[in-house]
């Protein structure tokens, strides 16, 4: 039994959720969110509550229920609150810019690293070695995250390259001479 699917997710004041067929639809202050919810699972909506429950007794059901009610969660949390992820750069002369509709990654290549920001995303800079990104997709904000990190990873004998805040690295010695 999943225990994240068998808890109904609650939609605050100012969300509208919709369902149709298969298809959930989430309005909200921040903007709309959609998902197509898989055939195993049944979604209903209870007065302020999504509820997710499995039409059959499988285990491709079971996982696809838990999935889905965090999918919906996300969706509604989203519209509501949105999403934020922030990285850090660590390193002699690495640093970011937002010019225009463009992140500037200065990671220590011979040339400045320029990545598109997509529509309904906003990165901002908040010093030079921070980068956070916000919108109300968690898993493109998740993406970018990961894109923009897996330009220059953090290496283990420096600490040097784009990590995630808070994210540890473990550090390695070295040789000895």
């Amino acid at each position: 039994m999943s225990r994240v699917g068998k808890k109904p997710v609650a939609i605050p004041a100012g969300v509208t959720a919709k369902v149709d067929g298969q298809k959930v639809a989430v309005k909200g202050g921040k903007g709309e969110l959609s998902f197509v919810v898989p055939d195993d699972v049944e979604v209903t909506v209870d007065g302020s509550a999504i509820k997710v429950d499995p039409r059959f007794e499988t285990k491709r059901a079971r996982a696809m229920w838990g999935m889905s009610r965090a999918m919906i969660n996300n969706l509604v949390a989203g519209v509501s609150k949105g999403f934020e992820k922030k990285l850090e750069i660590t390193g002699v002369g690495y640093k970011a810019a937002v010019a225009g509709k463009n992140l500037q990654l200065s990671l220590g290549y011979s040339h400045e690293v320029v990545y598109p920001i997509p529509a309904g995303v906003l990165i901002t800079t908040p010093k030079p070695t921070e980068i956070a990104i916000s919108g109300i997709d968690k898993r493109q904000i998740g993406q970018i995250a990961a894109e923009i990190r897996s330009m220059r990873p953090p290496e283990p004998y420096k600490g040097k390259g784009v990590k995630y805040a808070g994210e540890f690295i473990f550090r390695k010695e070295g040789k000895k001479k």
